[in-house]
């Protein structure tokens, strides 16, 4: 029988852009959080060698490029192994929305495939193999709230927050990340013009900002639950402790519409909104479902694409993963 897995969304509470590295790629640290909205996948063995990708939306490439491919392929090669796998992509998440639901779906199919071969890969193998395919991959290995290091691909679990009402608006627009980072390097370049430049200065502004707010997390012990007024606590912490998405600073002057979904948010009654990634979604935490929701329903009244989730914390995320 086929297995059927829900592939959830993450957004970025925050993000600090380093330094280019000697690979070409830029330090980042970020705080992953896993959401409830999700896609589906679904992976069906039968007899043969190959690999087919299945999406009724145009968007999702379907050959050899897709992430979901490349993680079955090298699961397959790994186990020296030979069968047709059928993965079946049920696109619920914006397509290059920022909210990681490429590779999202590609962890999905890895633990659908295990469960469809009766084999699993080591912690170890697993982590090699999300790293290799792509950096948002491993934090999809967790759930929960994440730190990211590296260029991302590197995770530490942190203590969780409590469950918060979410609102993920995607505005019609397409943002490049490559041209996002450029751009960052054309605005660092240009500041330093000014200063003496210390391309770690952002890395560290984030990892004092991040330290303060997850000590006052672990501190205030606030249990996981929808209680609003127990999610006013990380909540006023987390905007105090100034976390932002430095990306925030080169996509909005290009999309000011993106700034102008941020601020409905806030005007709305979100406690902390921001850019996820490189975007193009914005997102808000809410104390309550009920704001949530008359969020939700202003932007739907300006034509935005809006959606209502919550954050999900990693026993939950692990344990609704698999559809029965």
């Amino acid at each position: 029988m086929a297995v059927t897995v829900r592939s959830f969304a993450k957004i970025n509470l925050g993000l600090a852009i380093g330094p280019l590295r000697a690979d070409r790629f830029h330090a980042l640290e970020t705080i992953y959080q896993t959401v409830a909205a999700h896609d589906l996948v679904k992976v069906d063995l039968s007899r043969g060698s190959a690999i087919e990708i299945r999406c009724r939306n145009p968007k999702v490439p379907c050959d050899e490029s897709n992430t979901c491919y490349r993680v079955a392929d090298r699961m397959l090669r790994h186990w020296k192994q030979r069968a047709k796998v059928t993965i079946t992509l049920e696109k619920n998440l914006p397509v290059q929305g920022g909210l990681g639901a490429g590779s999202s779906n590609a962890v999905a199919t890895m633990f659908a495939l295990e469960r469809e071969m009766k084999l699993e890969l080591a912690a170890e193998e697993r982590l090699r193999i999300c790293a290799e395919v792509g950096s948002d991959l491993p934090l999809f290995l967790l759930g929960g709230t994440v730190l990211g290091m590296g260029r991302g691909e590197q995770v530490y679990p942190l203590p969780e927050l409590p469950v918060l009402a979410c609102v993920m608006v995607t505005p019609p627009v397409a943002v490049s990340t490559p041209k996002a980072f450029a751009d960052w390097d054309a605005l660092v370049a240009g500041e330093a013009a000014l200063t003496p430049p210390n391309g770690s200065a952002t890395l560290s502004k984030f990892s004092r900002s991040a330290f303060e707010w997850l000590s006052h997390l672990e501190v205030s012990g606030v249990p996981v639950d929808g209680d609003g007024d127990r999610a006013e606590t990380p909540l006023l912490d987390l905007v105090r402790a100034g976390i932002e998405n430095d990306f925030e600073r080169v996509v909005f002057p290009q999309y000011p519409e993106l700034r102008d979904v941020k601020r409905v948010l806030e005007r709305e009654g979100a406690d902390y909104a921001s850019l996820s990634g490189s975007g193009s979604t914005m997102f808000g935490l809410f104390r309550t479902a009920e704001r949530a929701a008359q969020a939700a329903r202003r932007m739907e009244a300006e034509g935005l694409a809006a959606m209502v989730t919550e954050t999900l914390p990693r026993s939950q995320y692990r344990a609704q993963m698999f559809v029965k």
